[in-house]
């Protein structure tokens, strides 16, 4: 239980249907709000409230070495190389589904219960009712050994629902705020935050032909497709990033939302996962290149040493190294694999 209200429906849901639940909070983030106080302790005291009102046990269990060694380490060297790591999908692999599974189990319970917009069935991971909250695109890298002991209490529900659910039961947690932003790490001026982590490196901005148009703060800080926070004026439309060139620490950046620098119809992937059976390539599906992207069709077909060659019909905007596309046939989750670049 996270502290929030897609969990706590969770737990409650659970608890109607006859299954003996406990509560188990994750403490993976050590930080302090500006009045000094711990925000993993505020989620958890609302973790308290909510298993004190559907009369659950609620135990703790504090992960912040994995997360920081696991996922937080590899999230800044992503950045560093100038690539846009994805921290939640690695935090659902190595802390949520391997090191909270494994606790969950040792505790003797038979299934590990999440607040996730997702639904499983036989060891398939399938969308969420809510197409709008699906989180499937997070969960690509989990295998059906490990579904088969998950539940997804609320995946066949519309957060709506989720929301009056907790209304009609007055828990706790039934008007407070979605978490949005890094994974246990949350929202936040996310360049503020980086700087306590990794140096201000300034270099030019250039356009591809290789005019310097103004100064950044760093590669790391870039993201391609972006265009907020460049802070760079001028006559003509907004300018956008394009590319980047770490060696040089050079960001190219060019005018237009839709520049032809911001399109590719085929990328490399690498690292790539299967939650069952790998399915035979060359082979067509659907794919998103990022969350809540409406499904592209394409064709996967081998492209060497472990790496997947991927053509779509359309254009993709802003193809970025070390993002996730994840394949999708109809309603189901085939896996995924790691952006490395376009072709």
């Amino acid at each position: 239980m996270s502290g929030g209200v897609d969990s706590s429906v969770a737990a409650l849901l659970l608890k109607e249907q006859g299954y003996e639940v406990i509560g188990l909070f994750m403490k993976n983030w050590e930080e302090s709000s500006p009045e000094g106080q711990c925000l993993a302790s505020k989620d958890y005291e609302d973790v308290a409230r909510v298993c004190d009102q559907i009369e659950i046990p609620h135990y703790t269990v504090s992960f912040v070495q994995e997360y920081w060694d696991e996922v937080f380490a590899h999230f800044l060297s992503e950045l560093k190389l100038g690539r846009t790591p994805n921290p939640d999908v690695l935090c659902n692999r190595e802390i949520k589904f391997k090191r909270f599974f494994q606790k969950a189990r040792e505790l003797g319970a038979d299934f590990l219960a999440m607040g996730h917009y997702a639904q499983t069935q036989a060891g398939t991971l399938l969308r969420s009712t809510d197409t709008d909250k699906d989180q499937t695109y997070f969960l690509y890298t989990l295998k059906s050994s490990i579904l088969e002991h998950v539940l997804f209490p609320v995946g066949h529900l519309r957060k709506a629902e989720v929301r009056g659910i907790a209304r009609r039961h007055n828990l706790a947690t039934s008007e407070k705020k979605d978490s949005t932003g890094i994974c246990f790490i949350g929202e936040r001026k996310f360049g503020e935050f980086l700087s306590r982590y990794i140096a201000y490196q300034p270099g030019p901005f250039q356009t591809l032909s290789g005019r310097t148009v103004g100064e950044h703060r760093g590669v790391a800080y870039y993201t391609l497709g972006q265009r907020k926070g460049l802070d760079i004026g001028g006559p003509g439309e907004a300018w956008f990033v394009v590319g980047k060139e770490t060696d040089r620490n050079i960001v190219y950046i060019e005018q237009g939302a839709n520049h032809p620098a911001l399109y590719a119809n085929q990328l490399i992937a690498t690292d790539a996962t299967w939650i069952q059976t790998p399915p035979e390539l060359p082979f067509r599906c659907t794919a998103k290149i990022r969350y809540r992207q409406p499904d592209q069709e394409c064709l996967v077909e081998a492209a060497g040493d472990d790496q997947l060659l991927v053509s779509f019909i359309q254009p993709q905007r802003a193809i970025t190294p070390s993002q996730s596309i994840v394949f999708y046939d109809g309603n189901q989750c085939l896996g995924g694999a790691v952006i490395t670049q376009t072709a």
